[in-house]
């Protein structure tokens, strides 16, 4: 059992820095997004529904797990987080919707009876957009259908590789666009609203899509830790049980020897 969660560690430990590398890599790309989205709704007349409150009658919660165990506190703390929200909120399952991503959320809330409206299972350790293209574009969609009101998203942002923090947001509607601090200008070809109705739902995509690979680094972390402290904890159990086992042989041969010399004196 030493071996196999010295290797898990180790095949997590590769894991993670690749996913971390995928997470910093897709930073400054969501930062430009967003920068350009913001100076196009503070600086024009232009509007969207994805960037207007309106009353709350149903909320949607996007959720990011893993698909396997052996993470430690990765899943078991996103899921409490939400789950305790939902219980807070909201007194009726007509009140919210759950989209999972990963197995392990997949079932919790299906097991509990709560409405998973949408889901997906599967995804690979290193995952690209078009692994979760569909998935967000209908998620998204369900919003600008008005099939929900708020759209929030609980992942485990990636801090360090001992550390990962539970993390909500809210995705939709966009309401921290801020375009002042942005000093680049911009000529717009057709125009700002026809470029909002494309940018606006790429740009809650990109959103999600990031809080997944932040997610996924963090997954890789918390496994990478789990499965040390797993193995620290097979030595030390192999020390206590080899400590044991070599004094039970000494009183064995301890015995053997007095039995011996006992025999011997007798003989004599």
């Amino acid at each position: 059992m030493k071996k196999i969660t010295k290797a898990m560690e180790m095949v997590s430990a590769s894991k993670m820095s690749k996913a971390e590398q995928n997470a910093k890599q897709f930073v400054p790309y969501s930062e430009k997004m967003q920068e350009v989205v913001a100076s196009i709704a503070a600086h024009t007349d232009a509007d969207h529904p994805m960037l207007q409150k309106r009353e709350v009658k149903k909320t949607g919660y996007l959720v990011v797990t893993s698909d396997r165990g052996l993470a430690g506190a990765y899943n078991s703390s996103v899921l409490k987080s939400l789950y305790q929200t939902i219980q807070k909120r909201h007194k009726s399952t007509d009140e919210y919707a759950v989209i999972a991503v990963g197995r392990m959320g997949y079932d919790f809330f299906l097991k509990r009876n709560m409405p998973v409206v949408k889901s997906i299972i599967g995804l690979p350790d290193q995952p690209d957009f078009a692994d979760i293209k569909e998935l967000a574009s209908e998620t998204v969609q369900m919003f600008s259908d008005g099939e929900i009101d708020e759209l929030n998203i609980y992942y485990n942002h990636y801090v360090s590789a001992i550390s990962q923090q539970v993390t909500n947001k809210k995705l939709l509607p966009i309401t921290d666009m801020d375009g002042s601090s942005s000093s680049s200008q911009y000529e717009y070809e057709p125009d700002e609203e026809k470029i909002l109705e494309v940018l606006l739902p790429q740009y809650a995509e990109s959103l999600i899509y990031g809080a997944l690979l932040d997610g996924k680094a963090s997954e890789h972390a918390a496994r990478m830790t789990a499965m040390r402290s797993a193995t620290d904890n097979a030595t030390e159990l192999i020390d206590g049980l080899t400590l044991s086992y070599n004094r039970a042989r000494q009183a064995a041969i301890t015995q053997e020897i007095t039995e011996i010399v006992g025999g011997v004196a007798a003989l004599e």
